[in-house]
Parts: C-alpha cells; sequence; structure tokens
C-alpha cells in the first residue's frame, strides 16, 4: 500500500523536555487516519512538524515517497485547532489572499472561492469583516481556505470544535466527500465517535510516545474479550443468573429494552464458543438480545492510556 507520509524514529526536544520519543507513523494513501492523544501527548508537536513549522531533533519525514522540503506545504493543508484569522480584514479579500499564499491564481482563487461559498451558504457574507461571524461562521471560512487549492495531504485539528450538529455533520460529510476524491487525511480530535465514523486506521500519542497503532479494525480485534451481551425473557431471573454464573464470567448488562429481561454480559472461556453459549441459553430461556460486545475507539483509547500511564 502506497504511503503519503511516513515519519521514521522522530525525536523533538524542548530544553529537557522530550516531547517526542522515536515516533514512527505511515499513512497510507487515501485513507482518513485518526492521531490520537491525551492532551499534552506530543500530537501538536508532530503536526508542527509535518508542516515544517518546527524541525525535529532526530529522524526523517517522507512526504509522498521523497523526503520532505520546503516547497511541499502548497500540497498540504492545515487547520489547526487555534483558529487564526485576521480580525478586520474582509472574508472575501482574506480568502483571496490566503488562497494566492498557496498558489492559486487570483482568478483559479475566485472561482473555486464561489463554489465553496455557495455549498457553505456564505455567499453574502464575502464583504462582511471576519469579527462579525459567529465562531461557526468563522469556522466555516477557515475549513474552505484550507482545502481550496486542493492539497494531497489534509490535516485536521479538532475540526469540529465549536460547530452546531448540523454544521459539524456538514463539515464531516464534506470530510468524506475529500477522501473519496483522493486526498489522503490526517484527523486529530478527543471525539470519539468522530473516530469511529471517519477513521480507516488510527495511532495513539501518550507521553511523548507512540504506544499504538494500526488498522481500526484490527486493534478492536486485538482488544475484543469474547463477551457478549444478552437479554433473557425468563419467570425466574435470579435463579437463571446464579446458573449461568457457575459456567461463565457473568456481569449486569445496560442496554436499552422494551421488556423486561435479564441483561447481562456473559464471557466465554474454557473453549466455549458463541454457537455453544446461544445453545445453552436457548435450553434455559427465550433469547431476546444477543450482541458481541466490540470495544470501542474509546474504549481502546482509555484502556491503552491507563496501562502506559
Amino acid at each position: 500500500m502506497e504511503k503519503i507520509l511516513v515519519a521514521e524514529n522522530i525525536v523533538k526536544n524542548f530544553g529537557n523536555f522530550k516531547a517526542l520519543n522515536q515516533v514512527s507513523l505511515e499513512v497510507p494513501k487515501g485513507s482518513i487516519f485518526g492521531l490520537l492523544g491525551p492532551n499534552g501527548a506530543g500530537k501538536t508537536t508532530f503536526i508542527r512538524i509535518i508542516n515544517q513549522i518546527t524541525m525535529p531533533d532526530e529522524g526523517q519525514v517522507y512526504f509522498d515517497g521523497k523526503p520532505l522540503a520546503p516547497d511541499d506545504v502548497h500540497y498540504i493543508g492545515y487547520l489547526p485547532e487555534e483558529r487564526g484569522l485576521y480580525k478586520r480584514m474582509k472574508i472575501g479579500e482574506q480568502a483571496l489572499y490566503l488562497a494566492q499564499l498557496k498558489g492559486l491564481s487570483k482568478q483559479d482563487a475566485k472561482n473555486k472561492l464561489k463554489f465553496w461559498f455557495e455549498k457553505f451558504e456564505i455567499t453574502p457574507w464575502w464583504n462582511k469583516k471576519v469579527e462579525e461571524l459567529s465562531k461557526g461562521m468563522a469556522q466555516k471560512l477557515q475549513f474552505i481556505i484550507t482545502v481550496l487549492h486542493e492539497p494531497k495531504l489534509l490535516i485536521f485539528d479538532e475540526p469540529f470544535s465549536g460547530f452546531d450538529p448540523i454544521n459539524a455533520n456538514l463539515i464531516k460529510d464534506e470530510i468524506i466527500n475529500l477522501k473519496n476524491q483522493g486526498a489522503s487525511i490526517i484527523f486529530s480530535t478527543h471525539r470519539m465517535e468522530s473516530v469511529e465514523e471517519l477513521c480507516e486506521y488510527i495511532a495513539l500519542i501518550h507521553k511523548s510516545n507512540k504506544v499504538l497503532d494500526g488498522k481500526l479494525l484490527d486493534i478492536k480485534k486485538q482488544f475484543k474479550t469474547n463477551t457478549f451481551e444478552v437479554g433473557l425473557s425468563t419467570s425466574n431471573k435470579s435463579s437463571l443468573k446464579m446458573e449461568l454464573k457457575e459456567r461463565f464470567e457473568v456481569t449486569p448488562a445496560s442496554f436499552k429494552s422494551l421488556d423486561d429481561d435479564l441483561k447481562l454480559n456473559i464471557k466465554l472461556n474454557n473453549g466455549n464458543t458463541s454457537s455453544d453459549l446461544i445453545k445453552y441459553l436457548n435450553s434455559k430461556s427465550f433469547i431476546t438480545h444477543y450482541k458481541e460486545v466490540i470495544p470501542s475507539a474509546n474504549d481502546i483509547f482509555i484502556q491503552t492510556v491507563n496501562k502506559n500511564s
């Protein structure tokens, strides 16, 4: 699989503080790659190195098969968590200016901005100043500026921050559209539900070290515990629960149900299979709910961070 970005053994120190410690990552082309970690883990430092805002003390970054070079900034779009717009400048003039800094001609920039302003329904704001915009409207403008020059690699740092649910969904759909059109995307966020929806690959940085990376589905398989969430209709809940505890590892479960069922998480052991469990439960009760417990990105995040703390 081709890689848009490869980082090898990146080290970055700020005085006596090691912000990144031998971090290596590979971002496949055409993927959405989740860069995760607690506050202060080193994510922003890594992103700044990709954007050549700062340089690594050790290690090498490769972009599209070649060592990262100064001109590569024209092929990278970066939406930082801390937004930066000139508040007293008209948004149309500002967007044109920033688009030309990314290498677009004035006419090409105008045509592309017309398309995006209409798409995001902000055309009437062309001659307004940034300070007149709501936070969400300013976020839309910065998103447009980030993607306008159609870069090979897009880096979104908390792209949904400040958006209401409708506009957050609009941005999410646009990120998926950009990926489908061939863009490669690094997506940094603390919203694990967004990671579940968008990311094919993830890497988790904690205390300056990479502690986990890979395809999200493969990581979920590694973290699953052979546990099943079940709902059982029975006339004697307590008796069945005691009987199940003699054969399996059983804990209470919490899920929405229209019936007053016995709700349990049952972890298999001693070589038992899912088929064995279903057969046994059917002999003892009526099964109203049955689902394997798959760890969420949030579960994996918390478990990994706690383990490495």
